[in-house]
């Protein structure tokens, strides 16, 4: 278990979002957690720094602007005030949200840099690049695709995303071709920067022994280092990004300046404060990094390789969350398959504690993570409505009745105060450890508890015979009611307030330690006006969340089957050979009642007799196509049409709007294949 001692400072940062998109219900799988981690720390007296902020430079983002007919840094500025917003919207307070193109930025990467190269740690190396002689300029990341050079599957030039999925160096990739226009790419010599990552390699096994957070982040990054680490390019052929120091027209490869925006965000919240950055950064501070699964490569072996050669703390823990899948399915923008935060959740008027809670409660931190509207339903109305609400809402209910809306006499149930001990207890260990799940669970198990006290007494009954008695249970109940909302403050911090100004007590639950929760309440104190914490989700609300999901999910199918229509046009001799077919022979042909332009036909295909409907009535007599031979596509899906099936399609030419069929110029055997 990690150990956090009061007098070190504790740095927690998020894996910054990229400034190229919307945030949706993936992004939240980090940030949450990290949000009740830092409201639970500071529950327990430390002193916490939460930064974090826009990742803002790389390929997509270039590619992205130019496609909308935007400046890279106009399209970052919308995307980092829309994720400020839906930071803010969900509760996530960062100290300081600031953005990878800020100065202080430039300014720590540059120097950083300077520091490695100075120390021998970056090099300059000629490489062969895809260059674009249409385009007149050197292809980087995703402007340029082609075959990987491992498996030889499609590839982009960073990543071979459709085959081994390993990372590509700059020129790497086989066969380029410039993804703006088309063109084969030339191969051209270029000097570009390395990392000396080759040289870490014992001290990234040392290292990694000792680092905390998720275990699944740890054994990932030991399974890489113990294979063959590479030095790596650091270095990219763009005019967006942080300058490569001496060299304009070269920039810092994105995934060296993300990271170090860490140090820089820290910096710019200590100059506002009057404080010293190094105190986090080349002291011995506390740095934990909470990040999605995807990014550990970068995270636990890139980084603290750089901070180590450049002289700074290293990462005392790095918390990788698991993957997050919709309806049990793989999460996919391109598919439809994605919940939007704001659009979907926060503008529908949806609380955003509601969600905090799923996230945190659905599994363990590093597991995936299944979201669907019912299944959210079902916790909203089980857990927080049914067993929270429920509670605080009888206790609270009841005492304003019975009591004048005061705390009653009495004292609280050694038995109580020792569950409420020991759930205090359970939370902070839990918290420390990373274990979102297991401290939301004890704090329903609290919540189960007073339902069960509260039931088992009958208060009701005991204010007819024995007021005081029933004070004592409810003073009981209300102390496990303070107990809940000081516990479940860092997971719903909005909704407990409200329940603390409920139990009428002083301040704020945004600033009351976790101990409190021992504090005994004073007899006589004024409670708030009890009101119903949480809302049902009813059935018909659900059903509208879900339509519209599924409906956008339709959508993204629909353009996918037309953007693959207009991609194929040309077809492949295997794609002809699917199509089975064959001469037939009409045998009977018919009108179909109440259709002017179809005909029902008997069509023998080679020892088998197939049902036809064809739309050819203006163009033939029934008469003259029975025994005519005709050119029948047999493994079509049946179709219906005027209510009788079609089991096969006849090849026709459209003649100025009048079908002629196709016919072979000579007699042949019935079943014969055309191929």
């Amino acid at each position: 278990m990690q150990v956090f001692s009061l007098s070190s400072p504790i740095l927690v940062t998020c894996g910054l979002p990229y400034a190229n998109g919307p945030c949706h219900l993936g992004h939240l799988r980090t940030y949450v957690p990290a949000d009740i981690f830092v409201r639970g720390m500071r529950r327990m007296g430390k002193e916490v720094l939460f930064v974090c902020g826009s990742d803002a430079h790389g390929t997509p983002i270039v590619v992205n602007a130019e496609a909308k007919g935007m400046t890279p840094k106009e399209l970052v500025a919308k995307y980092h005030s829309h994720f400020d917003e839906v930071f803010r919207g969900m509760g996530v307070n960062f100290d300081f949200f600031g953005d990878t193109d800020d100065p202080a930025c430039h300014n720590r990467t540059q120097e950083m840099v300077r520091a490695l190269m100075e120390k021998g740690y970056v090099y300059p190396k000629e490489i062969e690049l895809a260059y674009c002689p249409k385009c007149e300029r050197f292809l980087p990341d995703r402007y340029v695709e082609g075959e990987c050079p491992y498996c030889g599957k499609p590839a982009r030039g960073d990543e071979c995303d459709q085959g081994c999925g390993r990372h590509l160096e700059p020129g790497e990739i086989k066969n380029a071709v410039c993804k703006i226009c088309g063109g084969k790419a030339d191969y051209r010599t270029q000097t570009h920067y390395f990392f000396r990552l080759s040289q870490f390699k014992e001290f990234l096994l040392e290292y990694l022994k000792t680092l905390g957070g998720t275990a699944s982040a740890r054994n990932y990054a030991l399974e890489w280092v113990r294979q063959e680490l590479k030095d790596w390019c650091i270095t990219r052929n763009m005019s967006w990004g942080v300058k490569f120091p001496g060299h304009n027209d070269l920039v810092v490869y994105v995934w060296v300046d993300a990271p170090i925006g860490y140090i820089a965000f820290t910096e710019e919240w200590c100059a506002r404060k009057n404080a010293d950055w190094q105190k986090y950064w080349k002291d011995d501070a506390k740095i934990i990094h909470f990040i999605g699964g995807d990014i550990v490569y970068h995270h636990c072996i890139f980084w603290p390789a750089m901070l180590k050669g450049a002289g700074y703390t290293l990462p005392s823990a790095v918390v990788a969350s698991g993957m997050l899948k919709i309806d049990d399915k793989k999460f996919s923008k391109s598919r439809g398959n994605v919940i939007w935060v704001k659009d979907d959740y926060l503008d529908r008027g949806l609380h955003p504690d509601l969600l905090r809670y799923y996230l945190a409660s659905y599994t363990s931190h590093n597991k995936e993570v299944n979201f669907s509207w019912k299944i959210f339903a079902e916790k909203v109305n089980t857990e927080l409505v049914g067993a929270f609400g429920n509670f605080l809402n009888r206790a609270l209910t009841f005492t304003a009745k019975n009591f004048d809306g005061r705390v009653p006499d009495g004292d609280v149930d050694a038995e109580v105060a020792a569950r409420i001990k020991q759930t205090l207890k359970e939370v902070r260990s839990s918290i420390e450890e990373y274990e979102f799940k297991k401290a939301a669970d004890s704090i329903m198990a609290l919540a189960d508890y007073g339902n069960i006290y509260f039931q088992s007494r009958e208060p009701w009954k005991l204010i007819k015979v024995d007021k005081e008695k029933a004070g004592v249970v409810l003073k009981n109940c209300l102390q496990i009611a303070k107990a809940l909302v000081v516990l479940m403050q860092p997971f719903m911090p909005s909704k407990m307030e409200e329940a603390w100004r409920q139990l009428g007590l002083d301040g704020r639950a945004d600033d009351i330690a976790f101990d409190e929760a021992l504090v005994i309440l004073r007899s006589g104190q004024p409670l708030g006006k009890p009101e119903i914490l949480f809302q049902r989700m009813e059935e018909a609300a659900v059903k509208d969340l879900d339509s519209i999901f599924k409906e956008r999910i339709r959508e993204a199918e629909s353009k996918e089957r037309v953007k693959s229509v207009e991609k194929k046009g040309m077809i492949s001799f295997d794609e002809f050979q699917a199509l089975d077919l064959r001469v037939g022979e009409i045998k009977e042909a018919g009108r179909i009642k109440g259709s002017d332009k179809l005909l029902k036909l008997d069509v023998d295909i080679g020892g088998e007799t197939r049902q036809v409907v064809a739309g050819i009535a203006g163009a033939y007599e029934c008469e003259d196509l029975v025994g005519m031979q005709v050119v029948v596509l047999t493994n079509l899906e049946p179709a219906k049409l005027f209510g009788v099936e079609s089991q096969a399609m006849l090849l026709a030419a459209d003649v100025a709007g009048k079908a002629v069929l196709l016919r072979p110029s000579e007699r042949v055997e019935t079943g014969t294949r055309v191929r």
